[in-house]
């Protein structure tokens, strides 16, 4: 499978150490293999001034037999449990990748109803049903990025 990741470097030798914590699915490093999303992600760097580039990859989907791997096939609490256990920096799970949904703009603007106590958990699912959906697999481990993730090339939008 190919799979990209939009920043503002060609990311040659992708690596856990230089990811944020408190994200949607923890520290790692972050991919989707809908090239219009890691686009949309790249055009966030443009917009700061700084050049767009998206760089491909091919994923070993042995990975998901073969390392500890979490999957979220759809928006749902357990998505959203783990989430918001990612975001508040309480993640302590072990796992090597995680794959499932974007908690993108409209996506976040549901969960900070949902935070604030304006709507409960199977309102925020319900609504969360119609966004558009989105994919992003996230490379938790070193092991993961070096056995099962393999460079193809770069492009500049």
């Amino acid at each position: 499978m190919i799979v990209y990741h939009g920043s503002y470097i060609e990311m040659l030798k992708p690596d856990t150490a230089h990811s944020r914590s408190k994200v949607d699915f923890g520290k790692g490093f972050y991919t989707t293999p809908l090239l219009e999303q890691a686009e949309s992600w790249s055009l966030k760097f443009k917009g700061q001034g700084k050049k767009g580039i998206i760089s491909s990859y091919i994923f070993d989907e042995k990975a998901f037999s073969e390392l500890n791997v979490l999957r979220f096939n759809s928006y749902c609490e357990e998505w959203l449990d783990f989430i918001i256990l990612c975001r508040s920096g309480n993640d302590n799970t072990s796992y090597d990748i995680v794959t499932g949904g974007v908690a993108n703009d409209k996506v976040f603007n549901t969960l900070e109803l949902y935070f604030d106590g304006l709507i409960d958990k199977k309102e925020a699912i319900k609504r969360l049903k119609y966004e558009k959906p989105n994919m992003q697999i996230c490379f938790r481990s070193q092991k993961a990025i070096d056995k099962y993730l393999h460079f193809k090339e770069s492009k500049s939008l």
